[in-house]
Formats: structure tokens, sequence, C-alpha cells
């Protein structure tokens, strides 16, 4: 069975370590501030300048100027920093932060991910993406496998415009958990009851099954 929104943000959340500083994107990144483990000191950053987001907040604890980039409220861990977006891009600029979860349209086996636009559609700008793949060494896509048509998003080569080229290692969906070495998705984790033949079904870009693939547990 595929992963939900809430899982898919839960597995992330494992990639996690104490003492990261960590971006989340927009859509089901956000979703990985309610699961850092307990004890774990990790401080999210959201490029509207805010260093330190909490979980989402509940209805009675809401602060409309409290907002994350994709302008959902949120909340403030104890030692949190509120600054301009300049400051924000510097750090993410800089290599500051340890961590960036992205959602992504296209990701294919030479680590080019597509994340902002669609031809046709209109679109306000790429936002931070381009910054944060620049930015960052260590970046987790978080997407579905395939598109509501049942089209395959991880690609031999993206069709869409490109956000960042040759910056994306690993990629988490919602049937699988996959790195990408050598022109290849190498295929590590399966979703619980998703079956390896259908992982590969929706792979259009080389696929890599090892010997050693193992099942995600929750």
């Amino acid at each position: 069975m595929a992963l939900t929104r809430e899982q898919m943000a839960q597995r992330v959340a494992r990639e996690l370590q104490d003492g990261f500083y960590v971006n989340l994107g927009i859509g089901i990144p956000t979703l990985v501030a309610n699961y850092v483990p307990e004890g774990m000191e990790v401080m999210l950053q959201s490029e509207n300048g805010l260093l330190g987001m909490g979980a989402f907040p509940t209805e009675d604890s809401v602060d409309a100027d409290m907002i994350n980039a994709g302008k959902q409220t949120v909340t403030a861990v104890k030692g949190a920093s509120i600054f301009n977006s300049a400051e924000s891009f510097a750090m993410i600029r800089g290599g500051h932060v340890d961590l960036t979860v992205l959602g992504a349209f296209e990701v294919d086996v030479q680590g080019n991910i597509a994340s902002w636009m669609i031809p046709g559609k209109l679109v306000k700008g790429m936002g931070g993406a381009m910054d944060l793949v620049a930015g960052a060494d260590n970046i987790i896509v978080t997407m579905t496998h395939a598109s509501k048509d049942g089209e395959s998003k991880l690609l031999d080569k993206c069709s869409l415009p490109l956000t960042g080229a040759g910056c994306i290692r690993k990629v988490l969906t919602d049937l699988a958990y996959l790195e990408i070495e050598n022109g290849a998705f190498i295929l590590r984790e399966t979703a619980p009851g998703v079956s390896v033949a259908e992982i590969a079904e929706k792979t259009a870009g080389r696929l890599i099954v090892p010997d050693d693939v193992k099942e995600m547990t929750f």
C-alpha cells in the first residue's frame, strides 16, 4: 500500500540528526516538523526568515503572523530566531543548512530536479528552491512516484524546466526510498506491501534493485 503523506514525513524524519539545521519545502516536507524524534534537538528553518519552527499549531494557539514559506501558520520552539529573508537566504547560500527536504514534479537519474513550473500553468516564480538545491549538499526529495495519470516522475531525463542540475541523491516517494548513483535509481526500501515489480513498473528511469532491499516499518 502506498504511503500516506504523514508516513512519508515520518520516514523523512528518520534522516534527522541531533543538532541539524533543516529547511523544509512546501507541501509534504512541512509535515516533517510534526515527527522530529523525541529528545532530538533540530532547528527547522523557513526561507521567509524563521529559524526554530515547531509543530503546526492547535486551533487555540494559532498566531496568524507566524507563518512558514508556504504561508501556513506554524509555532516556534524555545530559542527560535526571526529575521529578514535576506539573512535567511545568506544562511541557505552559505551552506549552513545540514538537510533540505523538497517536493518535486520530476527527478532523473542524473540527479536533476524539476520542481518549480509546468509550462502553460501560471506560476509566481521559483521561490527559494534554486538557492536551496545550490546551497545544500544533503537534499531529500519527497513526492508521489507517479502522477495521477500513472506517469512516472522518476525519469531518465527531466522533461520540465530544471530547478537544479546534478544535485539530488535521495528520493522518497509514496512507494519507495531510493538513492541516485552512477546514472541510476538504487532501490533501498519499499513501502509496506508494495512489490518491487510495482516500483519497477512505475519507474521510467534506470532502476537497480540490490539483493538487500528492505521494507519500511512504522
